[in-house]
């Protein structure tokens, strides 16, 4: 079964997507790491929130970076000496890079660390220049002298 998509046709018969195809042959070949775990929540037309599961590290251990239209989160747990034997370690201390693709005009607006969980506040900012606006249509009143007037009655006989 063939597991990737060929978009040369496409790339020579559109102008200006040439980052749309990046992302998506970039997407296929990505591998699925899964670690750590995440939720990406709408709350709003324009907002968003990723919310990453980061237990055993501290804030000062997690690094965001929000740089041409990707979001990077890295975390590295600083080294620390092994005080005790484990039975079983099932908590995941391994250094990870988490990377989130963003839209045009989505920026990172705050992020906060509460029990183990990173949430990550975006909003999108569609700058005014790029809203759709009314153009008011404007009605040009002609001016007296510009008038075309319809022959009286009266000037009709007498000629």
């Amino acid at each position: 079964m063939r597991t990737n998509f060929d978009f040369t046709p496409y790339r020579r018969s559109t102008v200006g997507f040439d980052r749309l195809f990046d992302l998506l042959e970039t997407s296929a070949r990505a591998d699925t790491e899964t670690y750590p775990p995440f939720d990406i929540e709408q709350q709003g037309e324009d907002q968003y929130r990723i919310t990453l599961a980061v237990a055993g590290f501290r804030p000062d251990e997690i690094e965001i970076v929000a740089q041409n239209n990707q979001l990077t989160v890295t975390g590295k747990r600083k080294e620390e000496a092994d005080t005790g034997r484990y039975l079983h370690r099932g908590i995941a201390t391994r250094a990870f890079e988490r990377r989130f693709q963003l839209a045009d005009f989505v920026v990172v607006e705050d992020a906060s660390f509460d029990s183990g969980l990173l949430r990550i506040s975006l909003k999108r900012e569609i700058p005014e220049a790029m809203k759709p606006r009314k153009i008011e249509i404007s009605a040009t009143v002609p001016a007296a002298n510009d008038r075309l007037e319809a022959p009286s009655e009266a000037n009709r006989q007498a000629a």
